[in-house]
């Protein structure tokens, strides 16, 4: 090969300093993120390794997202107990479990549990702690929803809201907590909501319960820091279930219709999948959603002024489509 087609062949210059910069930029930053990411991923296969045997406790469990949840955590080797209101929904949960080929396998405990008796939690507590003496980890993800502006929703279902997303959920989670911090063990975990992050019209009374849900998760999770009581916040966006059809309305009568953006919702399956490796990872914080949520989220804290113009434009057009409908 002749010299000139030697140095043809060789990096240019530019090419050296870009590769510099490269190196004294990215690398630095790359280096620490791929290790970060390598142990997260080691600590979550030696979690998985400790799932088999876990007691998980299901809020909400007889459909949708805690029916999933069931699913994910039963086929994980967990002893799981299924919690909710319509004991008939969770014993079919229990038999569609059953049938599933898994070991270790133990049958499902099916508990009656209604959110909104907040006086009942404590005799709750004492029956799921009863069965396996302990309770693991605990997923609050029984909640209900509201399709109304704030004009037209009675005070009462702003209490219920309230009572049943944020108070019931509260009140389960003190009553456990002291079993966990005398084991100095467990993990809970609340499945809140992107509009619990950020609000959007028409979902007031839903949002303040999931903004009240996130204060308080991140207000425990600094308090049981050093009790080796794990706290975890999940956060999706739309998920293909029935919450839009067992919403409430302003009046508080049943909505019975299925949304757009729910039926066009990340699947329940796929959503329970996430949440396991959250809690395997030990996570305190996530969001799971599309981009378009992701971007709400970022303007509300970065440009408040152009997202608050964006949910009035939002509001204008669901009122006109309202007026349209009657």
């Amino acid at each position: 090969m002749r010299s000139d087609q030697v140095e043809k062949c060789a990096p240019s210059s530019e090419w050296n300093v870009l590769y510099w910069i490269l190196g004294s930029i990215l690398m630095p930053v790359a280096l620490p993120l791929a290790f970060i990411n390598l142990w997260q991923r080691f600590r979550a296969q030696k979690y998985r390794n400790q799932l088999p045997g876990k007691v998980v406790l299901i809020t909400g469990a007889s459909s949708g997202l805690g029916e999933s949840l069931a699913h994910v955590f039963y086929k994980a080797g967990c002893k799981i107990i299924l919690a909710a209101r319509r004991v008939e929904e969770l014993e079919r949960v229990k038999k569609d479990l059953m049938k599933l080929d898994v070991d270790p396998a133990y049958p499902p405990t099916v508990l009656a549990l209604d959110l909104s008796e907040l006086n009942s939690m404590p005799d709750f507590v004492k029956r799921a702690l009863g069965v396996y003496n302990q309770v693991d980890i605990l997923i609050n993800n029984g909640g209900i929803s509201v399709r109304a502006d704030v004009a037209t929703t009675a005070i009462d279902v702003d209490l219920k809201v309230m009572v049943v997303n944020y108070f019931g959920t509260v009140a389960l989670t003190k009553a456990l907590l002291p079993s966990m911090v005398k084991r100095q063990s467990g993990h809970i975990c609340f499945i809140s909501s992107v509009q619990g992050k950020f609000a959007i019209p028409q979902r007031a009374a839903y949002s303040a319960s999931k903004h009240a849900l996130q204060a308080f998760a991140d207000a425990l999770r600094a308090e049981v820091a050093n009790k080796n009581v794990y706290v975890s916040c999940v956060s999706p966006g739309y998920i293909r279930t029935q919450l839009s059809m067992n919403a409430l309305t302003g009046a508080g009568t049943n909505y019975g219709k299925m949304d757009e953006t729910t039926a066009k919702g990340m699947s329940p399956d796929k959503l329970a999948e996430r949440i396991l490796q959250c809690i395997m990872r030990k996570k305190p914080d996530i969001i799971v959603s599309d981009v378009q949520a992701k971007i709400a989220y970022y303007l509300r804290h970065l440009l408040p002024s152009l997202y608050f113009w964006i949910m009035a434009k939002r509001a204008s057009k669901l009122e006109k489509a309202e007026k349209k409908a009657n």
